[in-house]
């Protein structure tokens, strides 16, 4: 005979990274401040179980920016091009919603990223809640720390973190190229992490 333990005694199950549903993220920007600067182009790519699924892959241009700024030198975009592809932000932000809703977002500096992204979801009264969020600038962060004392601002950049192990240069300041490079990223960190692939999702946040 089997005894159960009591419902309240008993733990909720913990989910695996590798069963889990994420959301890789990145953002173009005109700049670093949500209230004064805007979203040039948004891109994302999805990993299930463990796997990046590149035909998840989308990246969209906003038409509605105003100022372009440094964007053309930096992020290759220009305002022909988004006259030609872009779309209204409101648009992109719902086809993302539909994508990230309960499962896990990622992104490299989410604070920055998801900072300008809830605030265009509330401008837009769009109902978007991830399950969890992962910061793959973070997980490296916590781990360079726990290697050294001192901790330089370039050691976190997306190229740098990359270089550490072993991932090839992919072209910076492009939004699907940056969510690809930080989905690989993500990869190599918990491969770095739990060689037997069981670290729990709530582990990395």
């Amino acid at each position: 005979m089997k005894w159960l333990l009591p419902s309240f005694m008993r733990k909720e199950h913990e989910p695996l990274w590798l069963e889990s549903e994420l959301v890789v993220v990145d953002l173009e920007l005109t700049g670093l401040d949500p209230n004064r600067h805007e979203i040039v182009s948004v891109a994302w790519v999805e990993i299930n179980r463990g796997q990046i699924a590149l035909q998840s892959a989308q990246c969209r241009l906003n038409k509605e920016v105003k100022d372009l700024e440094q964007s053309p030198i930096y992020h290759g975009i220009s305002e022909p091009e988004i006259e030609e592809k872009g779309e209204s932000l409101e648009r992109i932000l719902i086809s993302l919603a539909r994508v990230l809703n309960t499962k896990t977002l990622v992104c490299h500096n989410a604070f920055l990223d998801w900072g300008f992204l809830q605030k265009h979801f509330i401008q837009y009264d769009i109902s978007v809640q991830p399950k969890y969020i992962i910061d793959t600038l973070k997980l490296e962060k916590k781990r360079l720390l726990r290697a050294q004392e001192a901790l330089r601002q370039e050691q976190l950049t997306l190229p740098a973190c990359r270089a550490r192990y072993g991932l090839p240069t992919y072209q910076n300041h492009n939004a699907l190229s940056d969510a690809l490079a930080t989905a690989e990223l993500l990869l190599a960190q918990v491969g770095h992490l739990d060689t037997q692939k069981s670290i729990k999702l709530r582990n990395l946040v």
